[in-house]
């Protein structure tokens, strides 16, 4: 006698698939909040008086809240000068390596030349050492061409970068070279290829390394700290870390300006999370 399988009904498969979810976005949820709260931590501390930001009474939010952390910090320190340091800085670096370094890219993806394999297995090699170790040499080199305290010192060694290049390499494999020996066909140099043809093909790599790229020059620390005499041409990150002292502690002032130096960052990453997910999954999928 033969046994027939049981199906299961559409009610129970979807009670299951509703159970499942409704698990995943109560994790999710839990998640998000516990992410979320050292934000609304910092959000409140900005609205606090200096006896009340490291205070156990109140936690988060003030019963009296505040404006008065943002108004010192604007008379108290030059945080526009600050900013303004910090955004220069900043789109330079991220304009000089978006260029080289898509350039360089799109050399190694579609171009043949005697010693290629040598000098990817020799930029492999660059990205494993370490980059507190090229710090020293780094200070030297820069002390002998005169850039020491100034913005050039800090845009220049940052005006190429290794991993971007691999990054463009990697998408700019996924072109066609039928798209590129058409532009040639029709008379178009090859910049003219890299910049007409190629840069509008890969523009979600773009975004995504514009962003990354201003995250790590935006809140850069050590090699500005490092670089950087002058009180005139501190980045933010470097003005921040001056509210602690050794015996004043400007708290509600540090968290104001902590705010304010994250607002670009926010601001940018929703305006480029499209690209940004769209171009580290470029070239990831060969077929």
């Amino acid at each position: 006698m033969a046994v027939l399988p049981i199906k299961q009904s559409g009610e129970s498969v979807s009670a299951v698939n509703f159970a499942a979810r409704s698990v995943i976005y109560v994790i999710l949820t839990v998640v998000c909040v516990i992410t979320l709260v050292p934000i609304v931590w910092l959000i409140a501390a900005t609205t606090k008086r200096p006896d009340e930001v490291l205070s156990v009474s109140y936690p988060f939010f003030s019963p009296h809240p505040t404006l008065q952390n943002f108004a010192d910090l604007f008379a108290k320190v030059p945080f526009v000068r600050y900013f303004m340091n910090s955004a220069f800085i900043t789109c330079a670096t991220v304009m000089t390596q978006l260029f080289f370094s898509s350039l360089g890219g799109f050399a190694l993806a579609k171009y043949e030349f005697k010693g290629k394999g040598f000098i990817v297995g020799l930029m492999i090699a660059t990205m494993m050492i370490p980059g507190t170790i090229t710090l020293a040499p780094s200070y030297e080199l820069m002390f002998r061409l005169g850039l020491i305290d100034t913005y050039q010192g800090l845009i220049i060694p940052g005006a190429v970068s290794v991993f971007g290049m691999f990054l463009f390499r990697q998408a700019i494999q996924a072109v066609p070279d039928e798209l590129i020996h058409a532009a040639r066909i029709d008379g178009c140099t090859e910049f003219g290829i890299y910049w007409n043809v190629v840069m509008p093909v890969v523009r979600p790599m773009i975004g995504a390394f514009c962003l990354m790229t201003f995250m790590g020059t935006w809140n850069g620390f050590l090699w500005p700290q490092i670089l950087l005499h002058s009180q005139e041409r501190f980045t933010l990150p470097i003005a921040l870390n001056q509210m602690i002292g050794l015996y004043n502690n400007e708290y509600g002032m540090l968290m104001a300006g902590t705010l304010l130096s994250v607002l670009p960052v926010v601001v940018l990453f929703f305006a480029l999370q499209k690209e940004f997910v769209a171009g580290l999954t470029t070239g990831a999928v060969k077929g």
